[in-house]
């Protein structure tokens, strides 16, 4: 559970740093390029929490 965790935490790091990457991209397919990924992270992680959940209740 704990790696599970570590991923989730890991995961929502990256997003965060797409998103800085994002804000500050001058370029406009850069900027679309990194929020897409931003976004993609973020809904990797929204999956993987339910899934730590899921698991935790059955505990």
């Amino acid at each position: 559970m704990q790696d599970m965790q570590a991923q989730l935490a890991k995961l929502r790091e990256q997003a965060a740093e797409f998103d800085r990457i994002a804000s500050r991209a001058t370029d406009a397919d850069k900027h679309e390029l990194f929020a897409r990924l931003a976004a993609h992270f973020l809904v990797l992680a929204s999956e993987l929490e339910k899934a730590i959940a899921k698991i935790a209740s059955k505990e």
